[in-house]
Parts: structure tokens; sequence; C-alpha cells
């Protein structure tokens, strides 16, 4: 201990969140941020260098002494933005573009100024609180069932991405399954989405012990829009019971990836229930259009499902990474991955007067992504959001006729 003291002693203070420094380098890194975002229309939208260009250009060791904010932003510029593909950029029109709004990056700053880690309610109160009330919030936009909120029998929570909510869900639907079948009947669960559906779903049920065999990719036509065939859903469901197989999950898509693809909610839960499956909604993209009343047909029948997952960082102005997901019974959820250490038990969450959402995802951390949210919501209110989607509807529906005008 006398050694310890003593090395202790002679070592220099350092405080990494200096207050006097911190108000000076904010400063010098937003000035260089509102730059970035003044410039970026003159960048190449697709980075011009080649594989492995970054190791050749920084030194192999880390810095044993402090450099200035300043060296490193120069460094910044002139070595990390080189190689950028600029998401951002007006001139990017591959894949999703990233919404970022001014609103979702303030509420970005809020919740990295506060690294608060609420993976249970006494963790941090207002964490917990404000997620389930902007849940709550857009599932109201959204028109949503009282089913699906914590304002009745339901409830949501932010996830990552929707790989995640896919993952946590089957998860919950696997343990339903197996508590009734038995656990050693994991080889005859089958799961069930159209050849459009993103490939994150294989993926996801993979990682649950699902047989890629028993992963049912059902083929769609351009006349039917690429969307999921109720009566071929039915008959390869039937097809598989035949055979003494457990039809388990069913992923609807509202706007593939590939496609924009919108598959029929009502009909296709209604073939689904017949059966007992967990039906999973994946409006990751076009979902955020629903908050529009003259687009919230799309949703018709999401009364019947089990879940639903809508991703704000696809059109509703949030930055990566932002996904929603809804279930209508939290209890499966909470019992497939609950975990209740030691250290984490408290008079709240044992009383059942709380959620903890750490019992609602993957992982057991969490960040206060609902500061993003509720800047959004706020600042620009429903009306607002509603015009950006209709405005984005219109641009398409223009990019449409010049499309099908040229021969």
């Amino acid at each position: 201990m006398g050694r310890i003291e003593s090395n202790l002693a002679n070592t220099p203070h350092f405080n990494p969140l200096n207050p006097r420094e911190f108000r000076k380098q904010a400063h010098e890194m937003v000035d260089f941020i509102a730059d970035y975002y003044q410039n970026i229309e003159s960048y190449p939208v697709l980075s011009q260098v080649q594989p492995g260009y970054l190791r050749a250009s920084l030194p192999q060791k880390a810095p044993s002494l402090p450099e200035s904010l300043e060296t490193i932003l120069e460094d910044v510029k002139n070595q990390i933005i080189p190689g950028m593909t600029h998401w951002l950029s007006p001139n990017f029109f591959a894949f999703f573009p990233s919404t970022v709004s001014t609103a979702g990056f303030l509420g970005e700053m809020l919740c990295t100024c506060f690294n608060s880690v609420g993976f249970n309610w006494i963790a941090s109160p207002a964490a917990t609180e404000l997620e389930m009330v902007v849940i709550d919030w857009l599932a109201d936009m959204l028109k949503l069932p009282k089913s699906f909120m914590f304002q009745g029998t339901g409830g949501g929570v932010i996830q990552n991405t929707t790989s995640e909510a896919i993952l946590v869900t089957l998860i919950a639907a696997r343990d339903k399954a197996l508590d009734v079948y038995g656990s050693g009947n994991l080889n005859k669960l089958v799961v069930y989405a159209s050849d459009q559906t993103h490939s994150t779903f294989a993926k996801a049920c993979k990682m649950v012990g699902i047989s890629p065999r028993n992963i049912r990719l059902i083929p769609t036509t351009i006349d039917a829009g690429f969307s999921l065939s109720p009566v071929q859903l039915k008959a390869a469901v039937e097809a598989d019971m035949a055979d003494g197989l457990v039809p388990l999950y069913l992923c609807v898509t509202l706007g593939t990836t590939s496609t924009t693809a919108v598959d029929p909610i009502e009909l296709l839960a209604g073939v689904a229930k017949e059966h007992g499956m967990w039906v999973h909604v994946d409006a990751a993209y076009a979902g955020s259009a629903c908050i529009c009343p003259e687009f919230r047909h799309h949703l018709n029948g999401v009364e019947r499902v089990d879940s639903l997952s809508l991703s704000p960082h696809k059109w509703l102005l949030s930055g990566l990474d932002c996904c929603c997901l809804w279930v209508k019974s939290p209890t499966a959820l909470v019992k497939a991955l609950s975990t209740n250490p030691e250290y984490l038990r408290n008079k709240q969450s044992e009383s059942d007067s709380v959620v903890d959402f750490k019992d609602w995802q993957v992982g057991t951390g969490r960040r206060f992504k609902s500061l993003r949210l509720w800047l959004i919501f706020r600042t620009y209110g429903v009306v607002n959001l509603q015009g950006h989607i209709r405005s984005d509807v219109g641009m398409a529906k223009i990019f449409e006729e010049f499309v099908r005008s040229d021969p």
C-alpha cells in the first residue's frame, strides 16, 4: 500500500473534463461541424481513396504526449474527410439517406452530455420515463391501438437498429413456443417472410438457433408489387405442418429495402394467427409515412400483430441509431431477456412498479436516446413532420414521372 501511495503522490493529476478547457474545445468542435455542413456539397459523395490509405498515413502508435485539438481537427480535415462517403450530402442518392436534423443533432449532444447508462429505472429515472413518454407519443402519431402503448397494456423501447428489434422478438417468440412444445423441438420451428425481406431477418433467425432449412423466404412477383401473398403463405404453412413442423414467426414488411414493397398486414396476420404464430411488422422505412392520415391505411390490421418496429433514423429526422419497437406483450419480452444480478437489484424494480429497459434488449447498458426524439417532436411538431413526409413523397412522384416519360 505504501508503494501505491508513493506512486500516486508522484503522478501529476489528469483531469479529462476541465470545464474551462471544455468550453473552448466545444466551441472549436461546433464551428468545425458547422463548417463541414456548410461545405458538404463541395466534397465528392463517394470517397476516392484506396483500401489501406489511412493506416499508411497515420502513426503506428498512439501519442505519448497530448496533442492540441487544432492539430487533431486538421488531421480530420486532411485524413478522415477524404475517406468519408458523405451520406448527408444533397448529392447522395444511395440506400436511405440519414435524415439528420438540427433538433436530432442537439438531442444527441444532450445524450452525450449526460452520458446516462439507463439500464434500469433507478440508474436514471428520467431516461426511462422520457423514453416511455416519447414512444407513446409516436404510437399516438401512428394511431396504434392502446394495446401497443404504455397508456394501455403494451409498451415500446428504443433499440439500436431493426436487426435488434427482430432479434429480441424472435427470442421471445422462440421461448414462448418452446414452453409449449419442449426445449428439444427447436429444430422444428419454422419462420416466414418474403424474398424481399431484409437479409437481417435470416441472420437473426440463425442467431436464435432456427435451422437455415426452416427459414421460408416466399417468392414474390412484379405483378403483385413484390408483396407477400397470403395465399402462398398459407400454402407454405400448411405444407410445413403436414411435415410435423411448427410455424413460429412471420415477418411482414412495410417498405422493403430492394423495392419498397408493402405487404398486406391484415390478410397475412389472419393466416398467421390461425396457426398461433408471432407476427412482427418491420416498418423500418415506410412506417414513418403512416403519421400522415392519407398513408395510415398501410398499417391496417396492425391490431392483429404482436410487434412492430420503425426506424426514425430513416425518415423522421433522427440520426443513427434509433429504432422504435412496440410489443403487445412486454411480459413475453421480459421473460425471455430478463437478468437480475445482485448489483442491479433494487426496491423499485422488485416492486414491479417501474420499467427496466435492460430486460427489453440484448445488452444491459443503454444511452439516453429518447432525448433526440423528444427534441425532434417538440421542435418541429407533428404538422411539420407530416409536411416533411409529404414533400418527399411529392418529389418521388415527380421522379417517377421523369422515369416513365423517358423511353
